[in-house]
């Protein structure tokens, strides 16, 4: 195990380490894992081997504990020294009652237990009776005691709130697209009112060409009916000639 934290470390110091995965390392206890690392908050010790917690470091922001797949008995005590754990992990190990479970309803911050498959989950009542036991407990085995199934975003209030956060960005990014819209809009409505008084200079010159014509139509019209003024005036004086050679010939 000792070998495998150094590897974890990464080069990092142990008080600025936040998450640690150490499954499958094997070891029969906790070794190497010091009161150091005092900014923890998620530990992993999948699958180690562990028959025990002892040597358990003392923890004091740790928040997330795996311990899934040990062969821990008892001695739950020893995680006093991490009292804002709000999930704890033991499913797969050794756990046979629930005197062994005792401790845990000291952790006041407490929100989910898991105890998959121990011997304890086959004890009459065992769900009524853990969450009896364990009064800030909201989920055990991945089921609220309604037996509704564990939210995932259960206990990850800061991702919340900085999804609050990103709301708010996308509201202001919604304000400056509908701006956006409102100027385009205001563009098209521009090109609009041009094309409406351009066809309204179209219509205009129409108008004006229809009002040309009509003119030159009146003017034929009035051609026209001179020359018939001049026959009906011309067709007296050859009926009056007609007259007086037929009155003549009387004469004669």
């Amino acid at each position: 195990m000792e070998k495998r934290i150094e590897l974890e470390k990464r080069g990092r110091k142990p008080n600025e380490i936040t998450d640690f995965v150490l499954d499958n390392c094997r070891s029969t206890n906790i070794v190497g894992l010091t009161d150091e690392y005092v900014a923890l908050e998620k530990l992993s010790l999948i699958n180690v081997g562990l028959t025990s917690l002892k040597g358990f470091p003392k923890l004091p922001n740790l928040k997330k504990l795996e311990l899934s797949d040990n062969r821990i008995s008892g001695g739950l005590n020893l995680l006093s020294t991490s009292p804002k754990l709000t999930h704890l992990n033991l499913s797969g190990n050794k756990i046979k009652d629930l005197d062994t479970l005792e401790p845990l309803k000291e952790f006041k911050n407490l929100k989910s237990l898991d105890l998959f498959n121990n011997e304890a989950t086959n004890m009459d009542n065992y769900r009524e009776k853990v969450f009896s036991l364990i009064p800030s407990l909201r989920y055990l085995d991945g089921f609220d005691i309604d037996d509704c199934e564990v939210d995932d975003s259960e206990g990850e209030d800061d991702e919340v709130n900085g999804n609050d956060g990103d709301g708010d960005g996308i509201e202001d990014d919604s304000e400056e697209v509908s701006d956006e819209e409102d100027d385009d809009d205001l563009d098209e409505g521009g090109v609009g009112l041009e094309a409406v008084y351009k066809d309204h200079d179209e219509e205009s010159d129409e108008e004006d060409y229809l009002v040309e014509e009509d003119d030159d139509d009146d003017d034929d019209d009035i051609d026209e009916d001179e020359p018939e003024e001049e026959e009906e005036s011309s067709s007296p004086a050859r009926g009056k000639k007609r007259k007086h050679e037929d009155g003549g010939e009387p004469g004669n």
